[in-house]
């Protein structure tokens, strides 16, 4: 049987080398995104398009669109990030991204529920940013506590999920040079994406819900 993976935030970047890689492995891809990108509409996926996931709306057009749809795989990839400095702080730009990072994956996991297959896997992309720990630097407030939240929220997930045998990935993966931050990065989306698919075949019941860099690090909240 052939199995599916839903993936938000496809249209480029991460999201499409996810895409790619899955439908590479045979897999039928349902893939969400605001506005598709050519390369997205050639690739072969399912496309969902004027998903925002910040709008309670166009997640009940989603929700219709997946009635009866069995989901092995939900990756929530879908984020944004911004810029704050302390004394100047841009209180919009970091309501902004709560709502995307860390309120957007919970509102797409609430709606596709009932399609998750039992012992399906749910994937949060997240950040190393989203760390206390790691946080040595400062700055960046709206997307370190975003990704924080979302980090939790994914713990919390992967308690009440577990009855279902439904394991959660929090899943940092790496610098990557995508347009989100400007095109530098360490590794591709390409390189990226086949790190996160490594770190998805390994997540299990026994691993769910801890934080882990693409690259198989575990990483310290």
């Amino acid at each position: 049987m052939q199995h599916t993976a839903f993936i938000t935030g496809t249209n480029r970047g991460i999201g499409l080398s996810l895409t790619e890689h899955y439908l590479g492995r045979g897999w039928k891809v349902i893939a969400a995104c605001r506005e598709p990108s050519p390369a997205l509409m050639e690739s072969g996926a399912t496309v969902i398009t004027g998903i925002d996931v910040t709008k309670p709306d166009s997640l009940e057009l989603m929700a219709d669109k997946l009635a009866n749809t069995r989901i092995e795989l939900l990756i929530n990839n879908a984020g944004i990030l911004r810029d704050e400095v302390l004394g100047h702080l841009n209180f919009d730009t970091i309501d902004a991204q709560f709502a995307v990072n860390a309120l957007g994956p919970l509102r797409i996991t609430e709606h596709v529920l009932n399609n998750l297959a039992e012992h399906a896997k749910v994937a949060m992309i997240t950040s190393r940013m989203g760390s206390i720990a790691d946080n040595s630097s400062g700055g960046r407030y709206g997307y370190r506590m975003s990704k924080a939240a979302l980090n939790i929220a994914a713990v919390s997930m992967a308690h009440d999920l577990k009855s279902r045998g439904i394991a959660v990935g929090i899943i940092h993966p790496g610098l990557v040079g995508t347009d989100m931050i400007g095109g530098y990065g360490d590794v591709t989306p390409d390189q990226a994406a086949a790190n996160i698919v490594q770190r998805i075949d390994e997540l299990d019941l026994t691993n769910s819900g801890t934080f882990w860099h693409a690259n198989g690090e575990t990483l310290p909240w």
